[in-house]
């Protein structure tokens, strides 16, 4: 008999195991069962690797997805077989759009056996095609040293891939044949393969060409979405936005905090005169990022479209989002403005500057909107945003939460999230444990009561982290779809839509041994809040009761004042 310390690793599990740890994966997220053991013991017993165990996979895989998005590092995500591997699709497909290095690693049972009624034998294979860079099936069992090979071969190209730009998840599917818990002893040591990254540059020509185009310009627009925080970025277009040609739109979660950008980008086109709209278009419209978050600038875009559209983007798929794209260059955007900048001269323009006038102009208005509107889902956001501690980073669920947070200037935030890759409600509060998980700034979730309902599993993780603050707006459920054009003048709304229901979140809280705290108007908003920041030994959440058909009314009746100030 061999002791614990003594039990051997199945060839596989090993091979993968290693690797992940050499080639720099320090966090993993499993969940239990039966045909994933023996990746769980290969994994488990490296010491260099961090082991959260989540128990809900389509949780636990948002959690990674958090992981992965604070860190900027792969965090390997393991299941085992049969439909927990589906469970995975929705933070997979997350984590493809945004580009965010997941290794997928599921159990299976042996190929002979798909299909057979037997347990948990569905198709694995390329289950997950559609949503990651490339899928791997490792041999269930390698006879010849050629197998051990062409495992440690796969095993290497997909980190390699996950992590080569742009990142994005790769998924491994691993046929473990019985017995399960092996004896035999394997003391080999991998082989690891680098990837040696190539830099692409623009020609001479080029950086010329496109440099000459927007000195000589007198309307140059540099659209940020979503993305991470990226320093020499931050400072790139801090120099390139000081041009009187250029105006630089940034969304809160592109993370570009350049003091002379327009980071309120639906607020400042709602002061914009209906008359003098095509003289705020740009000649030249240079965009990188996701998807954006502002249904207003995409439609101002599509309808004063730009004579050239450049796309700045490593991907080799061409995103056509404006639909006027005339150039896709694929370069990160930090090298393609450093490439540019020592070239670029100012021209006799004032596009800048005339939208920096718009900009205090939408900014004054919404101030003495504000200031007089009833309690609602826009005044609770303009008391809890300024009162989040500086540095602390923001989470934002889809809907409601990221909508609103896009009205406010929020410059003292580290960072600012939100799943808007595929822009889904599901797993934002198990997103949100993942991202305070992979660090020790305060986070703050703000979420619908919808999208909280709808991953409220995540409360159950074990050993949540005591630097995550969770606010829930519980402002009846689905109150977006009283805003967005289409289901707000539809007779199906509230049965079908909306759903309006009263969510407990004090319920939840107190099952899972969670503070909570309530607040119904303003003041006891204001008078919650240091309570509700303090440091504490669990996380702490905070229900915000606004009045439900009161929200889309004000928030209309906040656009149209915008619109006829």
């Amino acid at each position: 008999m061999t002791s614990n310390n003594e039990y051997s690793e199945i060839v596989s599990t090993k091979i993968l195991a290693e690797l992940l740890v050499a080639k720099g994966v320090r966090r993993a997220v499993l969940s239990p069962g039966s045909r994933n053991a023996p990746l769980v013991v290969s994994l488990s017993r490296r010491p260099e690797l961090s082991c959260r165990v989540v128990i809900d996979e389509r949780s636990a895989a948002f959690v990674a997805l958090g992981m992965a998005q604070q860190s900027g590092e792969p965090v390997a995500l393991v299941c085992t077989s049969g439909t927990a591997l589906l469970n995975y699709a929705p933070a997979v497909a997350e984590a493809y759009y945004q580009r965010l290095p997941l290794i997928v690693i599921s159990a299976d049972r042996p190929e002979e056996w798909i299909d057979q009624d037997d347990s948990q034998t569905i198709r694995q294979r390329n289950a997950l095609s559609p949503y990651v860079k490339a899928s791997y099936q490792l041999p269930a069992v390698p006879v010849c040293d050629d197998e051990r090979w062409y495992i440690n071969r796969q095993v290497n190209e997909a980190i390699n891939l996950s992590l080569s730009a742009p990142a994005g998840p790769v998924h491994i599917n691993v046929p473990l044949r019985e017995p399960l818990y092996a004896t035999r002893l394997y003391t080999e040591q991998e082989r690891v393969v680098s990837s040696v990254p190539v830099e692409r540059t623009l020609s001479h020509d080029t950086v010329c060409e496109l440099a000459q185009k927007i000195s000589s310009a007198r309307r140059v627009m540099i659209l940020a979405t979503f993305g991470a925080p990226d320093t020499t970025l931050t400072a790139l277009l801090e120099r390139v936005a000081a041009l009187p040609q250029v105006v630089l739109l940034t969304e809160t979660i592109s993370n570009i905090p350049v003091a002379n950008a327009i980071p309120t980008i639906d607020r400042v086109l709602s002061v914009m005169p209906g008359d003098y709209q095509a003289e705020y278009a740009p000649e030249i419209l240079i965009t990188f990022g996701g998807a954006p978050v502002s249904r207003m600038i995409k439609r101002y875009l599509r309808a004063h479209r730009p004579v050239e559209h450049w796309r700045i983007d490593e991907s080799e798929h061409i995103i056509d989002t404006m639909q006027s794209l005339t150039r896709h260059i694929r370069l990160a955007p930090s090298r393609f403005f450093s490439a540019l900048l020592p070239l670029l001269l100012p021209s006799d323009s004032d596009y800048g500057r005339s939208w920096q006038l718009l900009r205090s102009e939408a900014a004054e208005c919404h101030t003495q909107y504000v200031a007089v509107a009833p309690w609602c889902d826009l005044t609770a956001f303009s008391i809890l945003l300024p009162t989040i501690p500086q540095g602390a980073a923001l989470q934002l669920s889809n809907g409601t939460s990221v909508r609103y947070a896009q009205l406010f200037e929020t410059p003292r935030l580290f960072r600012s999230d939100g799943n808007r890759g595929t822009s889904g409600i599901d797993g934002s509060l198990s997103t949100a444990v993942g991202a305070a998980m992979a660090s020790d700034r305060l986070t703050v979730c703000i979420i619908g009561d919808m999208s909280f309902l709808y991953d409220a599993g995540a409360l159950a993780i074990r050993q949540l982290p005591p630097n995550l603050r969770i606010v829930v707006l519980c402002n009846g459920g689905g109150g977006i779809f009283r805003f967005i054009p289409g289901p707000s003048t539809l007779p199906e709304l509230e049965p079908y839509f909306e759903i309006p229901q009263d969510v407990n979140v004090g319920g939840y809280a107190s099952l899972h041994g969670i503070p909570c705290y309530h607040a119904a108007d303003g003041d006891t908003l204001r008078d919650l809040l240091p309570q509700f920041f303090a440091p504490a030994d669990t996380p702490v959440i905070l229900a915000i009761e606004t009045p439900r058909l009161l929200n889309a009314e004000i928030l209309r009746d906040y656009f149209s004042r915008l619109n006829h100030r």
